[in-house]
């Protein structure tokens, strides 16, 4: 069962309409537009197309072609103009139409938007947010299934987001509009139409279903540094985010392991009192994500546990991510962490 939204991210009780996340993070955009004239958005088919998964549908009709609209296919282009904009006021959300097309923008991200306030003394800020389909499960291949979280961590001065479900999805875009910093907004697509546990000879589940669908048709935030205990146990931590966060529950679910899950929510800055207090908590740890592994998120939050929690782990720390190779086409599950690798993980950590 989806965890409930944490209460410390909810304002006053409103009225909350069933949505995708698809239908969240356009909601997130209207609100924010709606709220503020400097909110412009733009990338790659995003007008009048409404973006390649309609993320952006209806705002170019809405709000007007000066605010929301198309650019050229120059991710170099879209991040610096983009930049130009928010150190003259102005708050861009623009769209890498996936995550595998940012490297010719990665000298913009690191160069230019990451180092402005740094650079100018706080005289400038880049309050720009760079939204990226990302993540694999939907046989993409090599050039559509990227998971690039673990370089963006590591630039200081740009924030990393990726949220698991609709009510997240929203919050956490909405906070990241309105901070004053760059953030690199990444969307597992995968999760785009419902949450996926990994097995994929099974039905698709609508997120309909899922009690994390229910978001907040009005203006809330999820605070970007914020991490949320998915699902409550004692036997093992799991320390994961993004579509991974729905397989670790699915491994749970298939093993019947009582595993408290951590869904990060906000790869850096990171919330680190959670994590620490979970595994001191649970005594054993599984780190989990979708990304190659050598070099990976993972294996900084392996880091950190060992250095927080040494003395309080009773088996060395799993790491289950993807292979150091291309993302697949023709063995798409073999190269995707699914559940039963996940299971594995677990049971190991537990007869250590």
């Amino acid at each position: 069962m989806a965890a409930q939204a944490p209460e410390m991210d909810r304002a006053a009780p409103v009225a909350t309409v069933s949505m995708t996340m698809i239908q969240a993070l356009r909601s997130a955009l209207d609100v924010a537009m709606g709220r503020d004239d400097n909110v412009i958005v733009y990338g790659q088919d995003v007008g009048y197309f409404g973006g390649v998964f309609r993320v952006t549908e209806g705002l170019q009709a809405k709000y007007g072609r000066s605010r929301c609209f198309d650019a050229p296919i120059s991710e170099g282009g879209i991040v610096g103009t983009a930049v130009g904009m928010g150190a003259y006021g102005l708050r861009p959300v623009v769209e890498i139409q996936f995550a595998d097309y940012f490297y010719p923008a990665m000298d913009q991200i690191v160069s230019e938007a990451a180092r402005l306030r740094y650079r100018s003394a706080g005289d400038f800020t880049a309050p720009l947010t760079i939204r990226m389909p990302c993540g694999g499960g939907i046989y993409g291949g090599q050039t559509h299934s990227q998971s690039p979280e673990a370089l963006f961590a590591h630039v200081c001065g740009v924030r990393t987001v990726m949220p698991s479900n609709p009510y997240d999805a929203k919050g956490l875009l909405l906070a990241s509009i309105e901070n004053d910093d760059p953030v690199i907004f990444l969307e597992p697509k995968r999760l785009y139409n419902g949450p996926f546990d990994g097995h994929h000879d099974r039905p698709i589940v609508p997120w309909s279903q899922h009690a994390l669908s229910q978001v907040p048709s009005g203006h809330y935030t999820v605070p970007l540094d914020s991490a949320s205990v998915f699902r409550a146990g004692t036997a093992v931590t799991v320390l994961t985010y993004g579509t991974m966060v729905w397989v670790a529950d699915g491994a749970v679910r298939d093993t019947g392991i009582d595993a408290e899950i951590i869904d990060l929510r906000s790869i850096w800055p990171l919330d680190l009192e959670t994590i620490v207090t979970s595994v001191k908590k649970t005594g054993r740890c599984v780190v989990l994500h979708e990304a190659t592994r050598t070099g990976g998120f993972g294996a900084e939050l392996v880091a950190l546990v060992q250095e927080h929690c040494f003395y309080h782990l009773e088996a060395p720390i799993e790491r289950v991510t993807g292979w150091d190779t291309p993302y697949p086409h023709a063995q798409e599950w073999a190269y995707f962490p699914g559940p039963a690798r996940v299971g594995a993980a677990l049971q190991r950590v537990l007869e250590a």
